[in-house]
């Protein structure tokens, strides 16, 4: 067979066998549900970035907890709930690694430019943003907190 003309769409596919909706993309496409992975992924990382903000604290909160109910000893429950925290966290950093990785490795497989670690990068910062602000707003507006010390009038 003769070689493929220049700006053709490279495809393993047989002649005329082509997915639907790629002829036109260029060369490397494979359509729009390629994409679907990198955005699943990306749902992932924010899954697993609030959960570095949110549920781990609460997580292990509420373990020390437990430990101090079950031992009253207040320096157990801060050990346990302190490694238990570096633990979870260091487990969760290495799944949000590879995460990026993947969605690294499906940007460049569809002939898209290496990100970096851009995206992890930016969901880890908006999702640490939104943790502040819903942890700001429960405890001013939802816990009965007092904004300023007790004692000072203003």
């Amino acid at each position: 067979m003769g070689a493929a003309a220049p700006g053709a769409p490279v495809s393993d596919a047989p002649p005329g066998r082509e997915p639907a909706g790629t002829a036109a993309l260029g060369p490397g496409s494979r359509g729009a549900s390629a994409g679907g992975g990198a955005v699943l992924v990306v749902a992932i990382m924010l899954l697993g970035s609030v959960g570095l903000w949110i549920g781990t604290p609460l997580l292990w909160l509420w373990v020390a907890g437990r430990v101090e109910g079950a031992t009253g000893s207040l320096g157990s429950a801060l050990a346990a709930g302190f490694l238990g925290v570096v633990a979870t966290v260091a487990v969760l950093a290495s799944v949000l690694s590879r995460l990026s990785e993947t969605y690294r490795a499906n940007r460049v497989s569809r002939g898209l430019g290496d990100p970096g670690n851009a995206m992890l990068e930016g969901v880890l910062v908006i999702s640490a943003g939104v943790t502040i602000v819903a942890f700001l707003a429960w405890f001013l507006l939802l816990a009965g907190a007092s904004p300023v010390p007790i004692g000072i009038q203003l």
